[in-house]
């Protein structure tokens, strides 16, 4: 019989045992969604003897020509718990299938557990584009509210959520050029520190400070071929990202946004964000920069203010470095500021967001975006939570209800949404803002109904095709490999981008 090995039972597991395969990741989203403590193993029968670990559901999945059946128990018992069954036509669509699966699981582990999850069956992360495709059927609200929590047993909260954004977001693309038109993000891979949650590439400035000039070489000539592929197409946005892009100096920036604005053609683009993100890497002299060259929206990004968490999380500015910032920017006349908040990071409480979102408010900026924590591979989080545990980290409902009331006392809609894998409370991410500073790059990208063209390490360009097929291809993540492989990322990207 197959077992885990000492180090991985210190973190009991939960095997789910299936008799077809192709719907693995799904089901293993959906149980830990349930279980985020815990280790889910997905096996398709026959090929290992697999059981849970002592105490914790063992689940199997049984499909038939007729029907899918579900039987929950628990090791050793023999006698399941818990069964569920739901007749499936043996040509029924794999998506039809996946979603009666979910089904099927979502109804044994809630009565099992007795808990609901606000977003239901959905483990992907972008639930919004569910709404938006049902607006776009001309159905009313009542009745894609009715789909939602029938088909994906959404809480009502979250399925009013939706559609008020897929509403908001399908008015705010109407504006946009669509196939015609084309996104702009450029990556900035540099950041004073890298963040404990970080999961981007991101390398810290002081080991690059010699390197900066290359890798600005190597993207001035991925700039270039971009705006060749796509000179008969309309930028509609531009969105310099990383990274921390206000890493780089003031000669630097400046070197690198005019060639942004001489090589495109800026007059069309609604927006030009360039996210500033950490206090530590502001300056008058680089706001300026930016503010001479056109760009509308900036984030100054505290993700908290509570000193002991900014310290913990690898920031070494401090509370009053973030108000400092802020007035700064607003001094030299941006009126378009965010501001990102991450609930859930590690001790942090209801009071401490309510401090938070207290302390925003007093800044009054244009938008918020507010993350749910998520514990990603890549990041040294997942090292921490190893040797520290998940105890310390948790966001609530009561979490993300005082982000939502700051953010409706500053005159603040919601108007894009996503979820990300392992994401603390199974909750979301959400943007608010204010008239007229809505993120027009976020929803373009989340809602994936324009090609977005990316430069610069680790960046992903995404083609999408009128019949609504996405092709993606990815720039390498080193920085010294994207500089030295630059006529390989260019050719990749012609070849994705040329008709």
């Amino acid at each position: 019989m197959f077992r885990l090995s000492a180090v991985q039972q210190e973190k009991q597991m939960i095997a789910v045992v299936l008799n077809i395969e192709g719907f693995e990741y799904d089901i293993h989203s959906l149980v830990k969604a349930f279980y985020p403590q815990s280790d889910v193993k997905v096996f398709v029968e026959g090929k290992k003897d697999i059981v849970s670990d002592p105490g914790l559901p063992m689940l199997k999945i049984i499909r038939s020509s007729e029907k899918a059946q579900l039987r929950l128990g628990t090791y050793p018992e023999s006698v399941p718990a818990i069964v569920r069954e739901q007749p499936i036509c043996g040509n029924a669509e794999k998506s039809q299938v996946k979603n009666i699966l979910k089904q099927l699981i979502y109804q044994a582990l809630s009565a099992y557990t007795r808990k609901k999850l606000p977003w239901g069956t959905l483990t992907g992360i972008r639930p919004t584009k569910i709404a938006m495709g049902l607006l776009e059927t001309e159905r009313t609200e009542e009745e894609i509210l009715r789909y939602l929590q029938d088909t994906y047993y959404l809480s009502p909260e979250k399925g009013v959520l939706s559609i008020a954004i897929a509403k908001r977001e399908k008015k705010l693309l109407s504006c946009m050029h669509g196939q015609d038109g084309y996104s702009l993000y450029i990556g900035i891979p540099f950041c004073p520190t890298t963040c404990l949650y970080c999961s981007f590439p991101s390398y810290p400035i002081g080991m690059w400070k010699d390197g900066v000039a290359d890798y600005l070489t190597a993207l001035e000539r991925e700039i270039d071929e971009t705006a060749q592929l796509f000179r008969h197409k309309i930028l509609d946005s531009v969105y310099i990202g990383g990274g921390t892009p206000t890493t780089l100096e003031p000669a630097e920036l400046e070197r690198l946004l005019r060639k942004i604005t001489t090589t495109f053609r800026m007059e069309t683009a609604a927006e030009f964000t360039v996210e500033a993100g950490r206090a530590d890497s502001i300056t008058r002299e680089k706001l300026c920069v930016l503010k001479r060259y056109g760009v509308t929206r900036i984030s100054i990004n505290p993700q908290t203010m509570k000193q002991e968490t900014l310290r913990l999380i690898g920031r070494q500015h401090t509370v009053e470095a973030v108000r400092e910032a802020f007035a700064l920017a607003r001094q030299c006349g941006f009126d378009n500021i965010n501001m990102d908040l991450i609930l859930g990071l590690p001790g942090e409480t209801e009071a401490d967001v309510k401090n938070t979102a207290e302390a925003v408010k007093r800044l009054r900026p244009d938008s918020l975006t507010v993350h749910s924590l998520a514990v990603k591979k890549a990041s040294r989080l997942k090292q921490w939570t190893m040797e520290n545990g998940m105890d310390g980290m948790h966001n609530t409902d009561e979490m993300m209800r005082i982000a939502a009331e700051a953010a409706a006392d500053m005159g603040m809609k919601p108007y894009y949404l996503y979820r990300q894998k392992n994401i603390c409370g199974n909750l979301e991410n959400v943007g608010y803002a204010r008239e007229n500073c809505f993120g027009i790059y976020n929803i373009l990208m989340m809602e994936e109904k324009q090609t977005i063209v990316a430069c610069g390490a680790g960046s992903v360009s995404k083609r999408v095709y009128p019949d609504g097929r996405i092709e993606r291809c990815e720039n390498v993540k080193d920085v010294a490999s994207f500089i030295e492989r630059i006529d390989e990322m260019i050719e990749r990207k012609r070849k994705l981008l040329e008709d």
